[in-house]
């Protein structure tokens, strides 16, 4: 098993963690993952991520944050361009936005992830949403027509091979509106 899906199997043992009292940005486990950071009811989504590393006693080499835009900043060393190849346990970034576990990366434009602070429904807040959750997402245009809600991927360098680029097809299609840029860390953000 890789240092990636050692994470993402710590991730699954929380899949269905729900705030109480909704909208509280609080709960037993959550309380947990935020005290790692000093907070208290606050969005928790970074928290996660960062909680799911430490239990699964990997190293996240200190990319994970409370704040995604400082996820971005952390993240950039390692040169998250959306064009690499998406192994479990990397992170999928919308910079100041949301961040997830990648699960698997599907090779249509969709990844599987496990998210912290989103919402099963989606009609429901899918940055806010008070639940721990398996989500379909997608980086690319594709045939499921999963909405494009990514714009950058990385992931602690673990040792060994470094990350492989794939070819130019994994960057965003060319109709999308293309996003604003995040002011701390130059990367593209809906």
């Amino acid at each position: 098993m890789t240092k990636g899906e050692k994470v993402v199997k710590k991730a699954f043992e929380y899949l269905g963690v729900k705030e109480a009292p909704y909208g509280s940005n609080r709960g037993k486990d959550i309380d947990r993952w935020e005290a790692r950071w000093g907070m208290q009811g606050q969005p928790w989504c970074g928290m996660f991520t960062d909680a799911m590393f430490a239990e699964a006693n990997v190293d996240d080499a200190g990319i994970n944050h409370p704040a995604t835009s400082q996820i971005c900043v952390n993240g950039k060393k390692y040169k998250w361009d959306g064009r690499t190849t998406i192994p479990a346990g990397s992170l999928w970034v919308n910079c100041g936005v949301h961040v997830a576990l990648i699960v698997k990366d599907n090779g249509d434009g969709t990844v599987w992830c496990i998210e912290g602070n989103t919402s099963s429904n989606k009609k429901g807040s899918q940055r806010n949403g008070g639940e721990v959750c398996k989500q379909l997402r997608a980086y690319k245009k594709n045939k499921k027509n999963v909405m494009i809600s990514i714009v950058g991927f990385g992931r602690p360098k673990f040792g060994g091979a470094a990350l492989k680029k794939s070819d130019e097809s994994t960057k965003p299609n060319k109709t999308v509106k293309k996003p604003k840029t995040c002011p701390e860390c130059g990367q593209d953000i809906k």
